[in-house]
């Protein structure tokens, strides 16, 4: 699983096929993080203004968007916006002054985002088609950037963060729920398409991917949220051999899911 365009395909249909398909979670159908149940990565939602269920098919990992610190009248980019869960609450939060941009490169969830936001009719929130290591934005125009789950999906987060950059105005910050690794998986598990369409393989380490945000330039880095995630046992002994389950139990903390905050 290390050739980038070969990546991408695999997740835009994986993606794709759940947008279609009204799925609960790509987690889910992807069999990695859930139990036949729920999603143990997906947080809830209920509560926070702005939400709207239709808009949420269960493939984040956070709650970006309630510790972004959005203000009234500020411009917001989701990145990986999906049917556009966290882009209705960070409107609730910018309001009618201000503006949310989701981007997204599924043309599937392109179309579910704004059939939702036809529904609503805001006329303050915006989706567009495109990837987010390339955005399809000019630069310096966001006040806030966030992304639930995302950017362990795409093969190049340096490309990532340094777009996060250009496209933040002066002083400007993110927000962002993300799944990272504190130790090592067996390769089985690393090597399973199902497993990168589902959140776990694309992940990095927690100081690889720290190190990426500052190297892109930001400054005031912070992890606000921290949580263990643990592969269900039904998933693992359905999937894995013997020999690989033992493996991931002898560290099986190693898989978290982080929400990171940091300052242009």
């Amino acid at each position: 699983m290390n050739n980038e365009n070969s990546i991408k395909e695999i997740v835009k249909e994986k993606y794709g096929s759940i947008a279609a398909k009204k799925s609960q979670s790509s987690c889910c159908s992807s069999g990695c993080c859930c139990t036949s149940d729920n999603n143990i990565m997906n947080e809830n939602y209920n509560g926070l203004n702005g939400y709207n269920p239709e808009a949420d098919l269960g493939l984040g990992c956070g709650l970006p968007t309630k510790f972004a610190k959005i203000k009234k009248g500020d411009t917001v980019i989701d990145l990986g916006s999906g049917a556009g869960n966290d882009c209705f609450v960070a409107r609730a939060e910018t309001g009618e002054t201000g503006k949310v941009i989701g981007i997204d490169f599924t043309p599937e969830m392109i179309e579910k985002a704004k059939e939702n936001v036809k529904r609503k009719g805001f006329t303050n929130v915006e989706f567009i088609f495109g990837d987010i290591d390339k955005m399809p934005v000019s630069s310096d125009i966001a006040d806030v950037v966030v992304s639930n789950c995302v950017l362990n999906l795409v093969p190049n987060k340096k490309a990532v963060f340094k777009e996060i950059y250009r496209v933040l105005k002066s002083n400007g910050h993110f927000s962002i729920s993300d799944i990272v690794k504190t130790g090592e998986l067996p390769d089985e598990i690393l090597n399973a398409v199902e497993m990168y369409a589902g959140c776990v393989a694309g992940a990095v380490s927690k100081d690889e991917y720290l190190s990426f945000i500052k190297e892109a330039g930001f400054k005031n880095i912070t992890v606000q949220k921290e949580n263990v995630i643990i592969l269900p046992d039904e998933v693992l002994n359905s999937s894995f051999s013997d020999e690989t389950v033992s493996l991931y139990k002898a560290n099986s903390d190693v898989i978290r899911s982080i929400t990171v905050y940091a300052e242009k």
